[in-house]
Parts: C-alpha cells; sequence; structure tokens
C-alpha cells in the first residue's frame, strides 16, 4: 500500500536579524519503511522522534526534503502534483487533539459534510444518509450532528474526527497519536472502534503513538524511532517478544504494569539515562549512543546500518554487527 524509500524532511534553522540559515533539523532521515494494506503499522518513540513529521509527509502537509514514497505501487508525489484531490481521498488523517482539529464555528454536520462536497460524494440528500451512516460508523447518536464541538466531551470529538476522515472513503489513514489526548476508558474504547473499523473497512493504518502498550494489542507491525531514525523494525508479536535495540529495551522496561505477569513479560529493566540530545545538534556516529549502556568505540564514530536478524525483524544497532549492504540494509555478519 504504501512505501517510503530513503524518506527525507529537514527544517532549516535560522538565526540572527537577517534569519541566515545555520544549520537544518533533520526531523526525517533516511526513512525506509513497508506498510502492505490492512496491516497496521504502529510508530513509536519519545516526543521529538519525528514521528509526527514522518505522518505529516506522508499526508501531504510537508513536502520531503529527499527520497521517494510510493502509494499502490506509484509514485506518490508525482500522483499528489497531478491530482492532488485523488490522493487526499484515498490517505486521510487523524490529529492528536480533536478539540484544535475540529472547527469550533461548525456543527458537527457541516465539518462531516465538507469532504463530500468537495470530492463531489453525492447530492444533498444522498451526502445526509452518508452522514448519518458516519455517526452510527463512529457509534454517535444522529441528533449529535447539530451539535457543536464544544457540546460534544474529548472522546466524542475523537469520534467525529474520525468520522471525517471516513467521510471520502478512504483505504489509508494516518492516526497522529489519537488516543493520547484523552482518559484511559476512553482510550480503550477508541482504540476498539479503530480495530473494528480496520476489520470491516479494510482500512491500512500508520498508527503514531508514544505509547508501546497500546501498541502491543492494536499493531501488526512496530517501528521504533529515534531522532528522525527507524532503529527497530519488526512484526508485534516479534517485537514484544524479544526486543533488541537498547533503546527498545529501555522504552519496553519503563512501561507501567499491574500484575507479576506482566512484569515477567517485559526486558530486564533499563533505566532511563541522560535527555534526548538537540535535533539540531545530533550526536555523531549512532544518535542513541550519549544514552546507551552499550556504547562502544565504534558508536561515536560510525552510523549503524540495518540487519536483518529474521526476514520479519531488524534492527540497526553495532552489537549485532552487519558490515555487507544490500539494498540499503545489511545482512548480518
Amino acid at each position: 500500500m504504501l512505501q517510503l524509500i530513503d524518506l527525507e524532511k529537514h527544517f532549516p534553522v535560522r538565526r540572527g536579524v537577517f534569519r541566515r540559515v545555520v544549520g537544518h533539523v533533520r526531523a526525517v532521515d533516511r526513512i525506509n519503511l513497508s506498510v502492505a494494506k490492512t496491516e497496521i503499522v504502529g510508530l513509536v518513540g519519545e516526543s521529538g522522534s519525528g514521528k509526527s513529521t514522518l505522518g505529516y509527509t506522508v499526508v501531504g502537509i510537508h513536502d520531503p526534503t529527499g527520497g521517494g514514497m510510493e502509494f499502490r505501487g506509484q509514485d506518490l508525489l508525482a500522483l499528489r502534483k497531478a491530482n492532488p484531490r485523488a490522493v487526499s481521498k484515498d490517505i486521510q488523517i487523524v490529529f492528536q487533539d480533536p478539540g484544535s482539529s475540529l472547527n469550533p464555528k461548525r456543527s458537527i454536520k457541516q465539518t462531516l459534510e465538507l469532504p463530500l462536497r468537495i470530492h463531489g460524494i453525492g447530492n444533498r440528500a444522498e451526502r445526509l444518509e452518508t452522514l448519518k451512516e458516519l455517526m452510527r460508523t463512529v457509534e454517535l447518536p444522529e441528533p449529535y450532528l447539530y451539535r457543536s464541538p464544544s457540546a460534544l466531551s474529548g472522546g466524542q470529538r475523537q469520534r467525529v474526527a474520525v468520522a471525517r476522515a471516513l467521510a471520502s472513503r478512504p483505504d489509508f489513514l494516518v492516526l497522529d497519536e489519537p488516543t493520547s489526548a484523552l482518559d484511559v476508558s476512553v482510550q480503550a474504547k477508541l482504540s476498539n472502534l479503530l480495530l473494528s473499523l480496520s476489520a470491516e473497512l479494510e482500512l491500512t493504518y500508520l498508527f503514531i503513538t508514544h505509547d508501546l502498550s497500546l501498541m502491543r494489542n492494536v499493531a501488526t507491525k512496530v517501528a521504533i524511532m529515534y531522532l528522525g531514525k527507524i532503529c527497530e523494525l519488526a512484526d508485534a508479536q516479534t517485537f514484544f517478544a524479544e526486543p533488541l535495540h537498547p533503546y527498545t529495551q529501555m522504552l519496553l522496561s519503563s512501561i507501567p504494569v499491574v500484575s507479576a505477569e506482566e512484569e515477567a513479560l517485559k526486558p530486564k529493566h533499563v533505566a532511563p539515562r541522560g535527555e534526548v540530545p538537540s535535533p539540531v545538534n545530533i550526536p555523531s556516529g549512532c544518535s542513541f549512543r550519549t544514552r546507551c549502556t552499550h556504547a562502544m568505540e565504534v558508536c561515536h564514530a560510525v552510523d549503524p546500518v540495518f540487519v536483518k536478524i529474521q526476514p520479519d525483524h531488524e534492527v540497526r544497532c553495532h552489537l549485532f554487527g552487519g558490515s555487507k549492504e544490500v539494498g540499503g540494509h545489511a545482512e548480518r555478519a
């Protein structure tokens, strides 16, 4: 469905009275990632890792600095240039905060009807029936169509945001931390709704989050991102059973649990060390070396490449060797 090939997105850093460019933030730095049809790929990382920027680049909010993107085997940038409306119809996004992503001056009906008008879907009567069906799909009462966003709770507003994304009948959704602004109980309900919609409508998700425990129950594949790069990629079952990258182990060991059984599933505790470096001044070599308890001499000088541990498990770390590059990745030495 989606293929990212050495994708890059850099932002200039300007200083001084004349706003001269003095550097760049490599928010997305040579990302290679594939998302198959009906897959739910969890993109996980701390704040500032570049995961939201990656999602915004996929949906066209940002133009990439370099690399390429393919959608259904075709050049996504060329498709977007030739017919941007057709691409936006097929690729939609659900933002993190529904309080700011929904127009407070529009009713729910006006908000949901706008994508139908833009894409020329149905006449007036048909659009109204579509809106009612959308409300049923996201499990909201039909009378809510005539309310404003301020009259709804946070969870209800996020359901409206999901309905708006589904209005154009897309195949691919970028979910930018859709549950992080909600209470825990509401998070679970919305996650279950997104899972059922994925199965019912055969949707494909790029699910951006910082919550690894959520990904255990939702994702089919997990990618861990740190300072603009993916450091580990695996199918969800393998990922949680055998995390390899020191950063991944640190994230997993810090997940709060409530039972001894859950504690036994976690990797050995790895104490968080240091702070995330400034994206303007990323450390040389491996960007995680300043926080890694396994840092070696080579980590200071050489940026590691991906090593394929199993067909469905890759890691970018010097602990696992690898020198022969194959198609941008490396086979394990």
